[in-house]
C-alpha cells in the first residue's frame, strides 16, 4: 500500500498536508465512517481522493453541483487519474456505456448526483463495481436545517445497502452543530471520526463599513490594498457597472456572472488567476472550486442571503495565511433591499404549482410524460409569456430545482444547429461564387459527417477556430446561407438548461414537497434575521459573531475587524485630539466634505469618522446642508 505522502507528491506536488488532512487520510484508510468540517479552502477533496487512489477499486463520490463535479473531473484527469461525472441529461444507452466502463475500466472516481441514484439502472451497476470509498460532498445537504437542503440527498443511504462494508467520508465546510449531527444520523454513521477544524480564520479583517457612495469606498479599498480582489454583486446587471466604473478609474479589473459564454468564463478566470487583472467582479456563481491563495480583499457590495454563504465567499481572501480583508459595505436601504428580494419574493406553495404547469405547457410536456427530457430555457421569455414576476418565479424554479422536481443548468449557450438541404456537388458549385464563405463551409463539412442527412447541433466556436475567422463572422455567414436557400438553420440563445427529474403530475408533483418548501421558508427568514443582526451589531467582535453563529464559544477579539478597530480608537483620546485639532486647522478657511478630510489626514478613515462624531456631539462643528463641515461659532 503506497503512503498518502507519496500520493500527494506523485500528483499533486505538495510535500506536506495541511492541517488535519492527515489524520482524516487515516481514519479513512481505517475504514471509520468519517465526517469532516473543513473551512473553504481547507483542502476537503484531498481527504477522499488520497485514500481511493491508494485503495484498489472505485470511489463513488456524491456531490449536487454538476460545475464542481466537472471541474474536479478534470483536474483528476489533468492529472492521469481516470474519473468521469454523471450528470443529467445523459442518454440511457449512453449512460448504460459509461457505468460499463466504469466496472471494468479501472475508474477511480465516478461523481454523481444524489437524482441518478434513484434510477435502477444506476443501482445495479453500482452494486457490480469494486467500490472503496464513498464520499458525500457538500453533505451539509442531507439535513432539513442545513443551508440548501435538498431531498434527494436521502437517497445515498442506497449506497450503504449496495455496498454495507464500505466506510462513508462525508465533507462540508459550513454546518452548524445540529446539521453536524443530523448528518451522521441520515448517513447512518457507525462510530463516527469527527474531525472539525475551527471556523477561526485569525489573519481575517471582517468589516462592515456604513457608506452613502458603495463605488468610491471601493476605490478607497482597492488604493489602500492593493493586491488580488473579489467584489460580489448581487445582479449581472450591477457587476457590468462596477466593472465598467473600476477600469474607467484606471483600476485593473475583470467580470463573470453566470451570462457570459464558457470561453469568457475562462478568459477572464484566466486574466484573473494569473494577475493580469487585479480585480474580479463577480455575482456569486464565482468561486466554487477556485483556490487562489493570495486573494487580499473580498467586498461585498451587497449584503449577503445567509452567514454560511457570506462566510464561504469571505472565506477565499487570505488563504496564504497573510492579512486579508472581508468587507460588507451597506447603506440605509439595504436591509429592506435584501427583505424585498429574499423574503418578499419567497414565493407561496400555491405559486410553485402554478410555475411547474406552466413550464410543463411550455415544453409541451403531456401529463404523466417527460421524465429525464432536457430542454433550453430563457427565463426572461419564459416570465414574459406568462406575466409571472420574475424575482418570485426565479426563487420558484430554484425551490423546484433543490428538491429535485428539475434540475437547473444555469449558463449562457447558443443553441445551434444546422442542415445542408442541396447536394455536396451543388454546394461546391455555390462556392465557385463565394469564395469567401469556404474555410467555414469547409471546417463544418470536415467536423460533422451527416450533416447532408440530419439536423445537427454545432459548436461555433469549434468552426470559428477551425476556419481561422471570428464567431460574429461565422454566424454571419450562416444566416447568409439560410437566406440563400443553401442550408436550414436554427440559432437561438439560452440562459439555463432544464431537465425534468419526474413526470408531470402537475399538483400531486409538489404537494408531496409542500411540508419541506414551508420549512424551509421558515429557515430563510431566519438566515436574513442573523444577516442583519451581524451587520447591525457594533458593539462585538465581528469574527466572535461567525464563530457564536457556527457554535463556537468562548472566543476573545479578534482585535483587527471593523468593532474591534472602533474600540481601540475611542479607547485613546489623546489620539483623538491630535485629529480633532488636525481637522479645525483644515476647516479654518474652508468647509470640507467627510471625504475631503479622509483624503487629506494621515489617519485611518474609522479613526477620522469617530472624532467627527465626537466634534458634532461636542458642538465643536456642525455639518452644512450640503453635507460639508464647518467650525460652530458660539
Amino acid at each position: 500500500m503506497s503512503h498518502p505522502i507519496t500520493i500527494l507528491e506523485r500528483y499533486w506536488n505538495h510535500t506536506s498536508f495541511r492541517p488535519l488532512q492527515e489524520e482524516i487520510i487515516t481514519a479513512v484508510l481505517n475504514n471509520e465512517d468519517t465526517f469532516v468540517l473543513l473551512p473553504t479552502g481547507g483542502g476537503k477533496s484531498i481527504c477522499f481522493q488520497v485514500p481511493a487512489l491508494i485503495k484498489d477499486g472505485i470511489c463513488i463520490v456524491v456531490s449536487p453541483l454538476i460545475a464542481l463535479m466537472k471541474d474536479q473531473v478534470d483536474q483528476l484527469k489533468a492529472k492521469g487519474i481516470k474519473a468521469m461525472a454523471i450528470t443529467s441529461g445523459i442518454p440511457y444507452t449512453t449512460l448504460d456505456t459509461l457505468l460499463d466502463n466504469c466496472i471494468y475500466g479501472n475508474y477511480k472516481f465516478l461523481y454523481l448526483s444524489p437524482e441518478r441514484l434513484q434510477q435502477t439502472l444506476v443501482q445495479d451497476r453500482i452494486q457490480q463495481m469494486p467500490v472503496n470509498l464513498i464520499a458525500v460532498d457538500e453533505a451539509h445537504c442531507i439535513s432539513q436545517w442545513g443551508n440548501d437542503f435538498r431531498p434527494a440527498y436521502k437517497n445515498i443511504t442506497i449506497l450503504r445497502q449496495l455496498h454495507p462494508s464500505v466506510n462513508v467520508v462525508a465533507l462540508t465546510a459550513t454546518a452548524k452543530p445540529k446539521v453536524v449531527q443530523e448528518i451522521m444520523t441520515e448517513l447512518d454513521f457507525m462510530a463516527p471520526k469527527v474531525f472539525q477544524d475551527s471556523f477561526k480564520r485569525p489573519n481575517l479583517a471582517y468589516m462592515v463599513l456604513d457608506t452613502h457612495d458603495k463605488h468610491y469606498k471601493i476605490e478607497q479599498i482597492l488604493k489602500k490594498y492593493p493586491g488580488t480582489s473579489i467584489i460580489y454583486a448581487r445582479t449581472r446587471r450591477a457587476t457590468l457597472e462596477l466593472y465598467s466604473h473600476l477600469e474607467s478609474k484606471g483600476i485593473s479589473a475583470t467580470y463573470y456572472h453566470g451570462g457570459i459564454s464558457s470561453k469568457e468564463k475562462n478568459d477572464h478566470l484566466e486574466q484573473w488567476s494569473s494577475n493580469t487583472k487585479a480585480v474580479m467582479v463577480a455575482t456569486t456563481a464565482f468561486g466554487m472550486g477556485i483556490d487562489k491563495p493570495d486573494v487580499k480583499t473580498v467586498i461585498h457590495i451587497n449584503l449577503p442571503e445567509s452567514l454560511e454563504s457570506y462566510y464561504q465567499e469571505a472565506g477565499r481572501a487570505g488563504r496564504n495565511g497573510e492579512k486579508a480583508f472581508a468587507v460588507i459595505l451597506k447603506n440605509a436601504t439595504d436591509e429592506q433591499h435584501l427583505k424585498n428580494q429574499f423574503l418578499k419574493s419567497l414565493p407561496s406553495v400555491d405559486f410553485i404549482k402554478q410555475v411547474y404547469r406552466k413550464l410543463c405547457n411550455y415544453f409541451q410536456i403531456s401529463y404523466g410524460e417527460g421524465h429525464l427530457t432536457q430542454h433550453q430555457l430563457n427565463f426572461n421569455v419564459f416570465c414574459k409569456t406568462y406575466n409571472f414576476p420574475t424575482n418570485t418565479t426565479y426563487n420558484a424554479v430554484q425551490i423546484l430545482d433543490r428538491n429535485s422536481i428539475i434540475s437547473l443548468s444555469q449558463q449562457f449557450n447558443y443553441q445551434t444547429k444546422l442542415q445542408f438541404l442541396i447536394s455536396s456537388p451543388a454546394l461546391f458549385g455555390y462556392l465557385n461564387t463565394h469564395k469567401t464563405f469556404e474555410p467555414v463551409i469547409k471546417a463544418i463539412l470536415r467536423t460533422y459527417g451527416g450533416i447532408f442527412e440530419h439536423q445537427l447541433k454545432i459548436n461555433l466556436n469549434l468552426v470559428a477556430e477551425k476556419s481561422n475567422v471570428n464567431e460574429d463572422r461565422v454566424l454571419e455567414i450562416l444566416r447568409q446561407l439560410e437566406k440563400d436557400g443553401i442550408i436550414e438553420f436554427q440559432h437561438s440563445n439560452t440562459d439555463s438548461e432544464l431537465t425534468f427529474l419526474q413526470p408531470r403530475e402537475d399538483d400531486k408533483t409538489i404537494n408531496r414537497i409542500a411540508t419541506i418548501i414551508e420549512q424551509q421558508q421558515c429557515l430563510k427568514e431566519d438566515q436574513i434575521d442573523a444577516v442583519i443582526a451581524y451587520i447591525s451589531d457594533d458593539t462585538q467582535c465581528k469574527s466572535i459573531q461567525l464563530l457564536e453563529y457556527f457554535g463556537e464559544k468562548n472566543n476573545s477579539p479578534c482585535g483587527i475587524c471593523s468593532v474591534c478597530i472602533s474600540k481601540k480608537v475611542k479607547s485613546k483620546p489623546s489620539q483623538s485630539k491630535s485629529i480633532s485639532y488636525q481637522i479645525i486647522r483644515l476647516l479654518e478657511n474652508q468647509r470640507l466634505s467627510s471625504r475631503a478630510l479622509v483624503e487629506q489626514l494621515k489617519h485611518s478613515e474609522t479613526e477620522i469618522l469617530e472624532t467627527l462624531k465626537l466634534m458634532l456631539a461636542n458642538n465643536i462643528l456642525e455639518i452644512t446642508a450640503n453635507n460639508s463641515y464647518k467650525i460652530k461659532h458660539t
